[in-house]
């Protein structure tokens, strides 16, 4: 059984659906390569993707050493080249707990780093990652 089944929806407009849950992703063109921008764009989605799998793995980290990162938030920038068309750098700065002590704060950090998406990505994709405690 497949993990994703996708369709093609026109318009340059995707549809992604998670084969075990029933989730639905739109992806959409961007803007300034033909599309509408209403959705996801997919390079968008890699970018997501390298975010959200580092904060699950810090997750993971700080469940393993009873650490609450609930409130934990990230942002996340990407930057295009055009020549060819791809991503460049991501930029992400992620908000952890101030009250983190320094030891655990190393931990996240270094677990961060080896998450499964970041180790996939093609090496001549920038990573700046930033940590900030608040």
């Amino acid at each position: 059984m497949s993990t994703i089944s996708a369709r093609y929806a026109g318009q340059l407009r995707t549809e992604a659906t998670h084969t075990a849950s029933g989730n639905t992703i739109l992806t959409d063109a961007p803007t300034d390569n033909q599309g509408r921008g209403e959705a996801f764009s997919p390079t968008d989605l890699v970018c997501a993707a390298l975010g959200a799998c580092m904060m699950t793995i810090m997750g993971i980290v700080a469940e393993r050493h009873g650490l609450d990162l609930t409130s934990a938030t990230w942002d996340t920038t990407k930057h295009m080249l055009s020549d060819p068309r791809r991503i460049g750098q991501i930029d992400l700065t992620f908000r952890l707990p101030a009250a983190l002590p320094e030891k655990e704060r190393t931990l996240l950090e270094r677990a961060a780093k080896t998450c499964p998406v970041a180790l996939s990505l093609n090496p001549e994709i920038k990573q700046q990652v930033q940590f900030s405690y608040e």
